[in-house]
């Protein structure tokens, strides 16, 4: 079985089982168009991929550790696409769930699917008390505060915040958990995989910056050129495109390098590599650097490298 397949498989298991009998059936049918719109389950993958480096040993916990990462994840873009914060009408091509069910639906729909994540390892984790209890710390790390999604999110509510800090809690940070998280849930130490999911994090965000300049609404399922219209710093202002697209390149091949020695290496490269033509396609800076040639190239911005920068409260980051 892929690991797409896997994590998707044990997201319907999963939520099924935590949803139980007599839940609202507006609330429940929120919370399952929440998850099941077409993600690329790419967190609770990399959370698959290192266990089964690590052994895998407790399969039905990985599962658990994976599904619990997604639920937080899709938790977090049902309260950024709400009007408070991003305003979105599309969410992966498919409506927004404050667009299909109203505010007050979609608040509680996020609300629900953050208990759901520790629902999920609380029902399956008791077997591994100790993997459990670093599990639910792992996680709570990476959605939390002072460094988590969450705090990523409340930067956009200050008056000026650091870019770096800003995009390592936003995005980076559960990308973390998710390599962490394979580790832990096989017995493992979470340190020598880190780095993987640190730089992959940063991969994300240069990613979006890059298709929200390049992309199109099809492709990406959500409104592009943002960036600009709301003068949004990024990696593609700050770099031009042309280093943006270098800088993402260098992230992927950090992380492809990052990666421990082990059975699985190649594996979770290609997994690695794959994910970065999803992201940012070679056909996609092919067309754009043909474009570029014929005096169309974009222009590196200098920005200090140390400098507070403001971040707009509709900022958005690649999920």
């Amino acid at each position: 079985m892929s690991l797409y397949n896997r994590a998707e498989a044990a997201l319907q298991i999963n939520f099924k089982k935590a949803a139980g009998v007599g839940t609202p059936p507006r609330l429940e049918d929120a919370m399952h168009h929440a998850v099941f719109n077409g993600g690329a389950r790419i967190r609770p993958q990399l959370c698959l991929a290192v266990a089964t480096a690590c052994g895998d040993d407790a399969p039905a916990l990985t599962d658990a550790a994976a599904v619990a990462l997604e639920l937080m994840h899709c938790a977090s873009l049902v309260h950024d696409d709400m009007p408070a914060f991003d305003n979105a009408d599309l969410r992966r091509g498919k409506p927004t769930v404050h667009k299909l069910f109203g505010e007050p639906l979609a608040l509680l729909t996020g609300d629900g699917l953050i208990v759901m994540a520790y629902q999920v390892l609380l029902q399956v984790g008791t077997t591994h008390p100790e993997r459990l209890i670093a599990l639910m710390r792992n996680l709570t790390e990476g959605v939390g505060i002072p460094n988590g999604i969450v705090a990523g999110q409340s930067w956009e509510c200050e008056t000026t915040a650091d870019l770096a800090r800003y995009q390592r809690s936003k995005t980076g940070a559960l990308f973390v958990s998710a390599t962490c998280a394979g580790a832990i849930a096989s017995g493992q130490s979470p340190k020598p995989w880190t780095d993987l999911g640190a730089f992959l994090g940063e991969a994300y965000q240069v990613a979006d910056d890059i298709r929200d300049v390049l992309g199109d609404v099809a492709n990406l399922g959500k409104p592009v050129g943002q960036d600009a219209v709301h003068d949004r710093p990024s990696s593609a202002q700050a770099m031009g495109l042309d280093g943006a697209i270098r800088h993402f390149d260098d992230l992927i091949a950090k992380a492809g390098k990052s990666i421990p020695h082990c059975a699985c290496r190649e594996m979770l490269q290609q997994l690695v590599l794959s994910e970065s033509e999803r992201l940012v396609p070679k056909s996609m800076c092919a067309s754009y650097r043909q474009h570029a040639t014929s005096g169309a190239r974009s222009k590196p911005i200098k920005r200090p490298q140390t400098s507070v920068t403001k971040v707009s409260a509709t900022s958005k980051s690649v999920r």
